[in-house]
């Protein structure tokens, strides 16, 4: 299995995240050539800001592997990972990161700030973006076009 076929994975989760009205992002983490992690946003029907995809991904990956360490394990995200989840991604110690969709308003692995390549930090890693990025963006497109026609008085 290829980062294409992981990617595609969290593509799924965002689709999930997308059918239950949330911000279409998803994550998968992959450790092997297995995946032990994997979130979609879950903000609104959570009631909780901290119901990002990669932090339920990491939370699940954590118990698979019974530690909170993840130094042998890829991350990858639908979209750019905001501050909070990039300070989890590094705290978690995650190898590397794919990244579908950069984030130039809110994304702190690069686009916008850079949390994750920090090198004055102890832990740090260099994000790579691109991948399947345009399946990433339509999903995102649609679901905020979709919002704005339900909010569109009659």
């Amino acid at each position: 299995m290829d980062d294409r076929f992981y990617m595609k994975e969290a593509i799924n989760e965002a689709k999930l995240a997308k059918l239950e009205d949330e911000v279409p992002i998803g994550c998968v983490i992959e450790r092997g050539g297995k995946i032990i992690g994997r979130g979609h946003n879950y903000t609104f029907k959570g009631k909780s800001a901290l119901k990002h995809a990669e932090i339920i991904a990491i939370d699940k990956a954590t118990k698979v592997v019974g530690d909170f360490r993840l130094s042998d394990c890829t991350m990858y995200v639908t979209m750019e990972p905001c501050s909070m989840c990039a300070g989890a991604i590094i705290n978690s110690r995650i190898k590397r990161l794919v990244i579908a969709l950069a984030d130039v308003k809110r994304g702190a692995c690069g686009s916008n700030t850079n949390i994750t390549g920090d090198r004055t930090q102890l832990h740090y890693l260099d994000a790579e973006f691109g991948l399947m990025k345009d399946e990433s963006h339509k999903l995102l497109k649609d679901f905020f076009e979709n919002l704005r026609k339900r909010k569109k008085p009659n």
